[in-house]
Formats: structure tokens, C-alpha cells, sequence
């Protein structure tokens, strides 16, 4: 079977290719994914695989002779293979059994099994045990004789105290005692590292053959990857050839993450490059269960990833019309001011608008309050929504006011209420809390991932107020302010289970997000006055 599969279709062309980091799947991909989804769901071997989570890819293309058609991928292996007649091939096969990579696997994996036996062996055993026998015996018989030694000084000190004169051999045995004492702890401290010394050599021979064994299994395995990546010679649409060495080399990272090339987009591209077809618009879709510690929903869209294929696709689509897809969402609303005095602000910021400046077009809450406010060249804000969120803002108008707010948020003295309408109907109780530690995914920001044993602390309550058909509406109180909280905490299987409305990241990206700072209250920095302020959402 042949990867390209013909569309029956009288859907338009789009005017230009897709974003991969940022767009709307075209109705042409949507028709190629539905075919993909039927297949995978008709194939019971790779749906048994891909239930357990797997991204999958189209690319409608065009051939040379006019067909209109799509090409379907995978990232990384399915049902442990790379290579499934029903979709391209890998840019590189690195599995091949008698294939270079594998033979070098299986070399590096032979000094491995060596190390481990090295390791494990009675002899090598013996020899530790030996040595930290030996170290703690050391240790007993030191702390023995300075507590003898002290004893000793006691006594001195007391017969020096006493109403009795001190005679002048008394004085000169004293003396002795304590110089003897002190040579004979340095000859105790001697004898002990001579005898360490000889438990450490029986040691030693092992440890050193371990760690040769190491430094040429890293020496191995550096060459190794660095070879894997050499042979991912990339195409673009001008026929330029760049393998991930040269494409990662000025990037932050310097060297390809694993994984790298074995994504959906670079494996569609590089065989529709092959076979010189052009590309017309492509979308990449979840299946299955979500990763644990990501959200992921079941059929749902998502660019492509940032870590590995960014700098991969900034290489593969040049020569391509990409379309300049944008996150962001148009403001159509003024900055309102809600309150304003001498030393503080707060505002209503409307949904699309960054809080700071940022990549991209577009003003900010930031720029606009400082262009409102030339005499106060300190104004900053003391706090920050998302972009995609609206709500109450805190602005403070001078350093000072800006670190006594500061500090109320360390003290978590400031309460925060939001709004959120989710996207389906939670199983939690109506009233309750979330704890999910959170840290930023590096290879795919601006995603956070949930990670028990790295993650920082974050802790969300909640409220249910409404259910309407299919979806939630519900309070959110944020104990903590860690990025992207409320929409993380929201949409993952060990949170709500149901991403807020409109969340292009964890969930739909359809309209606004549904998210709202409803609710603030704050002790103001300098009349010592209790605060609150309230903006009802929209939606």
C-alpha cells in the first residue's frame, strides 16, 4: 500500500500552508483525518498501541500529475515499529537489526551488562564491604581514645584543683601523659589509614575497570547520537538539505533533543519533499489516553511541538507561502480602570491583551497605563493574567507600593476569585481542593506539565456553581500563582477532568477563553484599608 491516499473532494485549496504552531485545521485536513482515524480504529493491533496515547499527523499534498491526496505519520514508534505501509516511513531508520546504529546499540549495550556484573560481583562486594568496615572501625577506635583521652585530661584537671599542692613529678607525669596521649592518637589515626589503604586497593581494581568502562561507554554513546542525528538530512521546498547537527548547532540547546526528526510535521514534509509532491495544509491530532503529567485530549488538534520541531520547521518550510498564524486573540475592549489613587490602580483587563510586553504585535496593560500615566516612570503591575485571560489587575504606581503588594501575595494575603466555564461536566464533588505540582515542559513551551517529583507546589480550590448540558461553570480560588495554573489544574484527569472553554493549549481553541479574574481583594500598601473589587464575566 502506498502512503499517498487520493481525497474525492471539491473542497477549496487553502490560500497558504499551515502554521504548525498555530492554526485551525482546514476542512481538507479534517476530511484526511477522519479516513485516518477510521483506519486506526478498523486496525486492532495499532489501535491497541495507540488507546494508550500516540500523535498522529496529515498533510494533504498535491502531486506532480494533479492528484489531490494525503499523507498520514506518527510520532516515534507505533505498535513497536516505525514503518506501517499506511504511513510514510521514518526520515531515518535507525531499527534495522544488521544496520549500523544497532550494532553500536548492542556493543554499548554488551559494556553495559559488563559494568553491571562488575558491580554485582561477590568480589567487588567484598571489597566495599571491607573498606566501610574498615573506615567505621577507624572511626570507633578514634572516638574511643579521644574519650579516653579526655577522661584522662579530667583527672589532671581535678588533682590540678585540689587543696594538695601539685609536686614537681606529679607536674612532669602530667605532662607526659598528655604529650603521649597526642602521639599516640596520631600513630591510632596512622595505623587506621594504612590499614584502609589495603582494604581501598582491593577496591580499586574493580572501581577503576568500572569507570573506564563508563568514560567509553559516554564516549560510545556521544558518537553514537551524534551520527543518528548526522543521517536526518532534512529537505525543504527549495531542495536544501540540512541534517539536525547543523539545524540544532545555534539553537540554545546545541544539540538535537532525542527524539528530534521523528515528530509528525518533519516526517510528513520530508517524504512529500521526496516525492515531489507540494504540500497543502496539515494538522496533527491526539488519540488515546493522555500522558501522564500532560493534557492531552482524544482527537482533539495541536501544533506542533516546540522543542524538537521548531527549529527542525523554521529549516523545512522555506520555500513554502506559511500562513502567519497568530495565538493571540484580537482586543476588541478598552483598558478599563476600575480604581485609581496616588499609589495604586486597578484595571479590567479585556481577554487578547498581555499584561507585559511581549513577542508579537499587539499593546499591554503595561504600555497602556504608563502612556496613561508619563509622570510615573516607576508604574509597574504587581501581579499578571495570562493574555488569553480577562479580569482585575493590580497596577502599583511606585516601587515602594509595588514591594508592600509584593509582599501581601508572599504572605498569600491577596485573594483572587475567578470564573471559568468548562468544557464538559466534572466528576468532583461541588466544593474541594487541587494539589498538582507544576513545572514549564522546555521541550514544548509554553505548556506546563504536572511532575510529583520536580514540580513547585500548586494548589487550587474550587467551587462548582452551575452545570448546563455539557458544560461547568465554576469558582477558582489560586493558593499559589504558577503559570497557566487554573487552565492546568482545570483540564487534567487528576484535576476537574474538563478543560476551561476556549483554551487553545489544554483543551478547544475555539473563540475566547473562558477564563475571568472576577474577584479581588487586597489590603491597600498605605491607608491600611481593606479592598475588594468585583468585574462579572461576560460569558
Amino acid at each position: 500500500m502506498t502512503p499517498f491516499h487520493p481525497l474525492q473532494t471539491a473542497l477549496p485549496r487553502p490560500a497558504r500552508f499551515t502554521d504548525p504552531f498555530c492554526y485551525e485545521p482546514h476542512p481538507l485536513c479534517l476530511a484526511a483525518a477522519k479516513e485516518l482515524q477510521d483506519y486506526i480504529a478498523g486496525d486492532s493491533r495499532l489501535r491497541a498501541d495507540a488507546d494508550r496515547g500516540k500523535m498522529f499527523g496529515v498533510l494533504v499534498v498535491e502531486t506532480a500529475d494533479g492528484r489531490t491526496g494525503y499523507l498520514a505519520a506518527f510520532s516515534g514508534l507505533l505498535a513497536g515499529s516505525n514503518d506501517h505501509e499506511f504511513f510514510v516511513p521514518p526520515v531515518f531508520d535507525a531499527t534495522s537489526p544488521d544496520g549500523y546504529f544497532k550494532t553500536r546499540e548492542a556493543e554499548i549495550s554488551a559494556i553495559n551488562r559488563r559494568i553491571d556484573s562488575l558491580e554485582r560481583s561477590e568480589e567487588f562486594q567484598t571489597a566495599l564491604r571491607g573498606k566501610a568496615h574498615c573506615a567505621e572501625e577507624n572511626a570507633k577506635a578514634e572516638d574511643e581514645y579521644r574519650q579516653a583521652m579526655r577522661q584522662a585530661k579530667a583527672r589532671r584537671d581535678a588533682r590540678r584543683l585540689s587543696p594538695q599542692p601539685l609536686t614537681d613529678e606529679e607536674k612532669e607525669a602530667m605532662t607526659r601523659e598528655s604529650q603521649y596521649m597526642k602521639a599516640e592518637l596520631r600513630r591510632l589515626k596512622q595505623r587506621g589509614r594504612e590499614l584502609l589503604a589495603a582494604k581501598e586497593q582491593a577496591a580499586k581494581a574493580f572501581e577503576g575497570e568500572i569507570e573506564s568502562l563508563k568514560a567509553r561507554r559516554r564516549q560510545m554513546s556521544d558518537a553514537l547520537q551524534h551520527w543518528l542525528f548526522s543521517q536526518y538530512s532534512m529537505l525543504n521546498a527549495l531542495g536544501e538539505r540540512r541534517d539536525l547537527c547543523d539545524i540544532f548547532a545555534h539553537t540554545p540547546q546545541r544539540v538535537p533533543p532525542a527524539g528530534a526528526g521523528d515528530c509528525c510535521a518533519p516526517k510528513l514534509l520530508q517524504y512529500a519533499y521526496l516525492n515531489h509532491m507540494r504540500p497543502v495544509c496539515m494538522a496533527e491530532f491526539w488519540w488515546g489516553e493522555s500522558p501522564k503529567g500532560e493534557v492531552r485530549h482524544h482527537l482533539h488538534y495541536y501544533p506542533a511541538c516546540r522543542g524538537k520541531c521548531l527549529p527542525i520547521l523554521r529549516h523545512m518550510l522555506r520555500g513554502l507561502d506559511v500562513e502567519k498564524g497568530s495565538p493571540e486573540t484580537a482586543v476588541g475592549e478598552p483598558l478599563e480602570v476600575v480604581y485609581e489613587d496616588g499609589w495604586l490602580a486597578v484595571v479590567d483587563k479585556p481577554a487578547g491583551m498581555k499584561s507585559v510586553p511581549g513577542r508579537g504585535g499587539g499593546t499591554s496593560v503595561l504600555e497602556e497605563m504608563r502612556l496613561r500615566h508619563p509622570d510615573k516612570p516607576q508604574l509597574t503591575l504587581a501581579h499578571r493574567l495570562d493574555m488569553d485571560t480577562s479580569g482585575l489587575l493590580l497596577v502599583a504606581f511606585d516601587i515602594e507600593t509595588y514591594k508592600k503588594l509584593q509582599a501581601q501575595f508572599l504572605r498569600r494575603e491577596v485573594r483572587k476569585r475567578y470564573t471559568a466555564l468548562l468544557d464538559g461536566v466534572t466528576c468532583r464533588p461541588v466544593y474541594g481542593e487541587i494539589r498538582l505540582p507544576m513545572r514549564p515542559d522546555p521541550l514544548d513551551r509554553p505548556y506546563q506539565k504536572v511532575d510529583f517529583a520536580g514540580g513547585k507546589e500548586a494548589v487550587t480550590e474550587y467551587r462548582i456553581l452551575e452545570t448546563k448540558g455539557n458544560t461547568t461553570r465554576v469558582a477558582l480560588f489560586p493558593h499559589t500563582g504558577r503559570t497557566h495554573q487554573l487552565r492546568l489544574h482545570c483540564a487534567h484527569a487528576d484535576g476537574l477532568a474538563a478543560p476551561i472553554i476556549g483554551d487553545r493549549l489544554y483543551g478547544h481553541g475555539h473563540g475566547r477563553l473562558c477564563l475571568h479574574a472576577e474577584q479581588l481583594e487586597f489590603t491597600h500598601p498605605v491607608t491600611g484599608k481593606k479592598m475588594t473589587f468585583e468585574r462579572r464575566a461576560e460569558f
